[in-house]
């Protein structure tokens, strides 16, 4: 687990790469669901990127 505020945003910052990368293999293919699983998961960790107050207290 990440042990402060900037470890965490980069660790989430990779998530979103990773379905990136996702993504663009899943429309290759026409994979709906797929697609529609992987809007949710970017919408959930931005949720948590973006939140405020912020994930760690300092």
């Amino acid at each position: 687990m990440p042990n402060n505020e900037k470890e965490l945003n980069c660790y989430l910052f990779d998530q979103l790469t990773l379905l990136e990368r996702l993504e663009i293999e899943a429309k290759k293919d026409n994979a709906e669901n797929v697609l529609k699983q992987i809007e949710f998961e970017k919408k959930a960790i931005n949720r948590k990127l973006y939140q405020k107050p912020s994930l760690t207290v300092n």
